[in-house]
């Protein structure tokens, strides 16, 4: 008799102990009695009563959730290869547990279904543009339905958008006639200032008496100074004039 008490005290220590169940604090324990939802326990010790209850745990920390690549037809008919990823976080732990079968993997299936919507109504150039807009049109899209399961999404970002290489190379070439236009276009301006620079110079010299005189002699400095071996000839500009004035005088006769 001492004997079928000790084992039925033992039994009802297995049970009470089974029951016993620890909740972490970034789980809910969603509990089913007899197959229906009737709590759900918060963080810390909870009793789940064996046979009749039965507690899932589910986890409410935001979950990075990656989209693998998905194939994409632009709008203007180019194909790329998109992916990018997914950061969700249960609000509802018996919605999540009792509206889906696996509220991770619909999230994801879902995700890859909207990124491939979306990104085809939008070119190429738009496409690499505008990636916050896309990503937030893609995060409202999934949202709407995943509220549904006791889903969040907070933030959906684009990552890698692959293009064939026929398409980089075109890119490249039209890049590298883009910088050579700009080159072009800064030395004209430059070029142009230095010849407005240039022509201003000119007539303050001409305007004003013996600064031809000045910039020729500074001019003579400065070849004076250089290593290389040169002859240089000067003429005194009365010279020059009447040699001018000789030269003309034939050409009249």
């Amino acid at each position: 008799m001492d004997g079928f008490v000790v084992f039925l005290i033992v039994v009802a220590a297995i049970f009470i102990l089974s029951g016993l169940k620890v909740i972490n604090q970034y789980q809910r324990g969603v509990i089913l009695t007899l197959g229906k939802h009737t709590s759900t326990k918060q963080p810390g010790l909870r009793i789940v009563i064996p046979i009749f209850q039965k507690m899932i745990r589910v986890d409410v920390r935001s979950t990075p959730l990656d989209i693998p690549k998905q194939e994409v037809i632009t709008r203007d008919n180019v194909t790329a290869n998109i992916d990018a990823v997914v950061y969700f976080r249960v609000i509802d732990a018996p919605k999540a547990v009792l509206e889906t079968t696996n509220y991770s993997y619909a999230t994801s299936q879902f995700a890859q279904a909207a990124l491939r919507d979306v990104t085809g109504n939008f070119e190429l150039d738009e496409l690499l543009s505008k990636r916050e807009e896309i990503s937030l049109k893609i995060k409202e899209i999934v949202d709407v339905q995943t509220s549904q399961w006791g889903i969040d999404v907070e933030n959906v970002k684009m990552q890698n958008i692959e293009l064939p290489q026929d398409m980089k190379r075109a890119m490249a070439k039209q890049a590298e006639a883009e910088r050579e236009r700009r080159s072009n276009v800064i030395n004209s301006q430059g070029e142009k200032e230095a010849a407005k620079a240039l022509a201003e110079a000119a007539a303050i010299i001409s305007g004003t008496p013996g600064a031809l005189n000045l910039r020729t002699l500074n001019t003579i400095e400065r070849i004076s100074t250089e290593p290389s071996q040169k002859t240089t000839m000067l003429f005194p500009i009365e010279f020059i004039d009447a040699m001018r004035d000789i030269g003309n005088g034939l050409n009249r006769k």
